[in-house]
């Protein structure tokens, strides 16, 4: 009988060992542990050690750090009618452990499930030139419908990043085409620029030379000094615009002379026969 009463009272000691260690509950500090009491919510308790009522009450425990969701490939059409293909990531992390708990099955799929929706929405009412250029402003759109859809479950999304944006091989052919066709435009319009520019300047230089006749020539003895630095051209001294007046000037009066000795010439052969 003494060993049958030994037994029964190890049998209590393990049973009572057993309830104590399921009472206490230790919880991490980005953790909380979400007490039901007979069904009921109690609140939210931790971090640390604490005590819970065995049977009576159980311990649901929540993550609190940020998660990291990777939203799968969305097929969709913007609102141009192109088809492209976009996946994205959301980060977001639980605020109010009760309400994740007791307002959810499964917050983190239901997150999920929002983000893909949201995505394809937000896609499909925006046109390509702003999906490709304007993703922030994009990535800020999705962040707020999505943590407004997600608020009621105590979670807080902080960032969306739209990740890839896949376009059909046609569409990137036709892009890369409309790029090209738009830098040889700018490059046109540079080199008309250009031309205009140097048109002006040009003709500035004229007027200047035209005033001052001079500058031409030291113009032109500046541009003989540096050819003169390379021996293997050939160097053409041009004659100055004084000297060519000059040679003009000669030629008109020698053009004179010869013109009134023409004419006492013929004066003389004609008194010559009237004799």
């Amino acid at each position: 009988m003494a060993g049958v009463g030994t037994l029964v009272l190890a049998i209590v000691l393990l049973f009572v060992l057993i309830i104590l260690a399921s009472a206490i509950k230790i919880v991490k500090e980005y953790e909380r542990a979400v007490i039901f009491r007979l069904g009921r919510v109690v609140g939210a308790r931790g971090p640390g050690l604490f005590f819970i009522i065995p049977i009576f009450e159980k311990a649901v425990i929540v993550d609190l750090r940020t998660r990291v969701l990777d939203v799968p490939v969305q097929e969709t059409i913007t609102k141009d009618n192109v088809p492209v293909r976009v996946n994205a990531v959301v980060y977001f992390r639980v605020i109010d452990p009760v309400r994740a708990v007791t307002q959810v099955s499964n917050y983190i799929m239901a997150t999920s499930q929002i983000a893909q929706t949201t995505l394809r929405s937000v896609i499909g009412q925006a046109h390509l030139d702003e999906l490709l250029s304007e993703r922030e402003k994009l990535n800020l759109q999705l962040q707020k419908i999505i943590d407004e859809a997600t608020d009621p479950w105590g979670i807080k999304v902080s960032t969306v990043e739209i990740k890839d944006v896949e376009l059909p091989s046609g569409m990137q052919k036709a892009m890369a085409r409309q790029a090209e066709a738009e830098r040889e435009r700018r490059a046109r319009i540079l080199l008309a620029e250009a031309e205009k520019q140097a048109a002006e300047k040009l003709r500035e230089a004229a007027e200047i030379i035209s005033e001052h006749p001079m500058a031409l020539q030291l113009r032109t003895l500046q541009t003989i000094s540096d050819v003169a630095n390379d021996k293997s051209n050939v160097i053409i001294l041009p004659l100055p615009m004084e000297m060519l007046k000059l040679f003009k000037s000669v030629g008109e009066a020698a053009g004179v002379v010869k013109k009134v000795f023409g004419n006492e010439e013929e004066k003389k052969g004609k008194d010559g026969d009237s004799e």
